[in-house]
């Protein structure tokens, strides 16, 4: 029942239709107007079901405001517009039928404007059978269905219309519909802001908005295509972005962020294009890439600020990524690949700022990353796997813990890269890794330039470093394949060049690397350009004694055992080498307590006597550089002397040998490097940080879990060390009621004194053919008293650097002089000192 008029204005040309007339219902009055006619509806509630079928206007009063003018039935479609150009505007549309929609457009062209639809309806306007409206100013609330709907090949043109809410998806557009979007806001829906799925639906949004949405922002699938311009999506309860089945995406100029979940998440065989785009606080991952065929090509895009745990790309399971110029930043990992046949090429591009590993290579995957840029992340490359790899390129590292690791059988190319600065190793190869390194360079490393070990076989071409302070190569076991590699890290090497590299093993490990066009299999070996030069001078650990002089005959008690193995040393031996080292007093008395407590446990047993149960596994607290590698390794030969332990050998790792990505890879890592230890001590430097205080979902207690596990099913077989500083390693401790009962006792390393770190270098000057000047003794006291012991003091590290650096200096003054005497050949002065760090 009408409560107002209905005003007809008629147009016809005829001079007897130009008339006015008023009618009770709306009903009445369509079924009297014609093409062109204006119906002004006068403010009121009209409970009717409308529909129009001609060429019509249809508006509320000038004026008056939307709201003045309501339709609303009890049930039904309110207002239907079918096949035709009319125009609607300045009405209020009311639905109370789930089952139908408040306001429907069935073909034609309409014109709708400034209408508000407030309704509980299946969809607040629907548009179907191949409508194209052109539909402004627009609202729809509608807690319960669809704000809008566009099926059946229906499109048009969507200008500054708002969804307040609705029950489902903002924008439902599917069976080949193609609207286009512009200015439009949708927020406080439920399911997805823009939905789009079925071959031949499209959709193009041009500064439109998504937001506050319980669910996804944008969900695109079923071969749909989009194109987003300066669009926003945030704030959703779900992923920011979906791409399922087929899917094509384009992104310009968008920001997606504050998303809980992905930003952007796509699989099966889905496209996604970005193009400067800003991807930020997201709580997974920004790009999620799943399944063969599913591909992100992103140029100058910045994806930054995780909230979560996640990588900020993660590209598996046969998917691509690239990545040309564009900006990774503060994210826990930046890129992590997985999978056979996943693969991610990125160009020209930064990532940087990232608390784990910037990129993660594992599973057979592939990446190619060509002139980035990498700094201040834990890891900058890790290649984790067989089948792993791909090319580095032109790349530089710069501020991380190691610059590239390589572990496991993976075979990466590195070439032109720079890794500068590292914490502990610009390149670091365990566990099998292999790779080949061409022309990379390590610079101002505080642990080692490149790190080798477990007998693994990478290739050395061309390779250089520079101030590291534990060396600028350090090979583990025979393997490494070196050719013109050079470091600066000799002391007293000559200033016309810089000193060539050998492998352990000596120079017949130095064949050069197979050339193309060279010769092939059973051709004469060619000797390398490093083969007849000496190798490097190592420098000792802290405080130890000069290594055996070459030629002399090996002690009697040394020799190899029956396998053929490395040599046996006496414990006394041992032991006098562990009393050798500098300072370490209460370290030596614990140690030799400890041992010991297991000879005469094992003299007790020899005589039948009962033996007390001695565990053997340690805690080594302390600062870095105080010895605590050097006497885990004697303290291991100490075992295998006392026939405790099988062979003695020494396996070190940390946390990024033991810790995968993702659940179960964890405690296969683990037990692995738990096998690679039987017989020997397993050392597990940093172990606190298998705990970090801030876990998360963290995978450091499941390497816990599995290692308390181990060390009760294998108690005789292997000896674990654990280390790190005092306060972090008593956390660690309590982390886990299995992990403190399993270690018989903590050994603390204490600060190097200035005279224990005076007698370091005094060894060191003796073992290089140095000598102190006068008066550099005292100096070198006064300069050890007054080195800040901050988190970062080096103790053995730092006398070793001193002495290092003395050495340069000293040769920067020697190298003025035309015929220096051998006293100005070595003597160091107070003047050789460097400035206090």
């Amino acid at each position: 029942m009408a409560h107002g008029s209905v005003q007809v204005t008629y147009t016809g040309t005829s001079r007897w239709r130009r008339r006015t007339g008023d009618y009770a219902s709306l009903a009445a009055a369509l079924e009297a107007a014609g093409d062109g006619d204006v119906l002004t509806v006068a403010p009121g509630s009209y409970a009717e079901n409308l529909v129009i079928e001609r060429a019509v206007t249809l508006r509320g009063p000038e004026r008056a405001g939307v709201g003045s003018v309501r339709i609303t039935p009890p049930d039904g479609v309110p207002l239907t517009v079918r096949g035709t150009e009319a125009v609607v505007r300045d009405l209020q549309v009311e639905g109370r039928d789930a089952s139908a929609p408040a306001l429907l457009v069935e073909g034609g062209a309409p014109e709708l404007t400034g209408l508000r639809v407030l309704t509980r309806s299946a969809a607040g306007i629907e548009v179907r059978d191949g409508a194209r409206p052109t539909v402004r100013h627009c609202s729809v609330d509608n807690a319960g269905g669809l704000g809008f709907g566009l099926f059946g090949g229906a499109g048009g043109l969507f200008e500054d219309c708002e969804v307040v809410a609705a029950g489902q998806s903002g924008f439902a557009v599917r069976d080949g519909a193609r609207p286009r979007l512009e200015r439009c806001r949708v927020h406080h829906a439920v399911g997805a802001g823009l939905a789009l799925t079925g071959e031949g639906t499209a959709v193009e949004a041009v500064g439109c908005e998504f937001y506050e949405i319980r669910g996804t922002g944008v969900q695109v699938a079923s071969r749909a295509t989009g194109q987003l311009t300066d669009c926003r999506v945030h704030r959703t309860s779900a992923d920011g972005i979906t791409l399922d089945t087929d899917a094509v995406l384009t992104l310009t100029d968008c920001d997606v962020h504050d998303v809980p979940e992905n930003a952007v998440d796509l699989r099966s065989r889905s496209v996604l294009t970005l193009t400067r785009t800003s991807v930020r606080r997201f709580g997974r991952n920004g790009l999620s890439v799943w399944d063969p065929g599913t591909r992100v090509d992103a140029n100058r895009c910045e994806i930054h600020e995780s909230t979560g745990d996640y990588p900020a790309v993660w590209v598996s399971d046969g998917a691509s990524a690239v990545l040309d110029t564009c900006r990774v930043h503060t994210v826990p990992d930046a890129l992590f690949v997985l999978d056979r046949g996943s693969r991610a090429d990125v160009v020209d591009s930064d990532l940087t700022q990232v608390r784990g590993t910037a990129v993660s290579v594992s599973d057979g995957a592939t990446v190619e990353l060509d002139d980035c840029r990498i700094r201040e992340a834990a890891t900058g490359a890790w290649f984790r796997d067989h089948g792993s790899g791909g090319t580095l390129a032109g790349c530089t590292i710069d501020e991380t813990a190691t610059g590239v690791i390589v572990t496991k059988g993976a075979d990466p190319v590195v070439t032109r890269c720079t890794v500068g600065g590292p914490a502990e190793a610009g390149f670091y190869v365990s566990a099998q890794g292999r790779g080949t390194f061409d022309q990379c360079r390590v610079t101002g490393s505080r642990g080692y330039g490149f790190h080798v070990i477990d007998g693994c076989r990478p290739a050395l071409r061309r390779c250089r470093t520079e101030r590291c302070a534990r060396g600028g190569y350090e090979f583990a076991e025979d393997g490494p394949l070196v050719e013109e590699c050079t470091s600066d890290e000799t002391a007293g090497h000559s200033a016309a060049g810089p000193a060539p590299v050998t492998p352990p093993g000596g120079a017949g490990l130095l064949a050069p690397l197979p050339r193309p066009g060279g010769p092939g299999p059973g051709a004469a070996p060619q000797p390398s350009p490093a083969a007849s030069v000496p190798p490097l001078p190592s420098v000792p650990p802290p405080g130890a004694p000069p290594s055996t002089p070459p030629g002399a005959a090996p002690d009697a008690a040394a020799a190899r055992d029956a396998d053929g193995g490395p040599p046996v040393r006496p414990a006394p031996d041992v032991l006098a080498e562990l009393d050798a080292l500098v300072g370490l007093a209460s370290v030596k008395r614990e140690v030799r307590a400890l041992t010991d407590m297991i000879e005469v446990g094992r003299r007790r047993q020899q005589a039948g006597l009962k033996a007390a149960s001695v565990r053997r596994h340690l805690v080594f607290t302390g600062a870095p550089g105080t010895g605590k590698t050097t006497v885990a390794r004697l303290y291991g030969e100490i075992l295998r002397s006392l026939g405790v332990l099988d062979s003695g050998h020494l396996v070190e790792v940390s946390r990024v040998d033991l810790v995968g990505e993702h659940i179960g890879s964890t405690a296969i890592r683990t037990q692995e490097a738990f096998a690679r230890a039987r017989g020997g001590v397993l050392f597990i430097d940093e172990a606190y940080a298998l705990s970090p205080e801030d876990s998360g979902r963290d995978f450091g207690r499941e390497a816990i879990d599995t290692l308390v596990k181990l060390m009760e099913d294998h108690r005789d077989e292997v000896v674990v060390i654990v280390a790190g500083y005092t306060a972090e390693m008593e956390r660690f401790l309590a982390v886990n009621p299995g992990v403190a009962s399993r270690f018989s006792r903590t050994i603390t390393f204490g600060d190097y004194s200035p005279e224990e770190l005076l007698r370091i270098v005094e060894q060191q000057a003796e073992d290089q053919e140095y000598h102190l000047g006068e008066k550099t003794a005292q100096a070198l006291l006064a300069y050890f008293a007054a080195v800040p012991r901050g988190p970062s003091f080096g103790n053995g590290r730092t006398a070793r650097q001193t002495f290092e650096a003395m050495v340069e200096r000293h040769a920067g003054r020697v190298a003025q002089l035309s015929e220096p005497t051998t006293d100005e050949l070595t003597l160091l002065y107070p003047e050789d000192l460097p400035a206090l760090p």
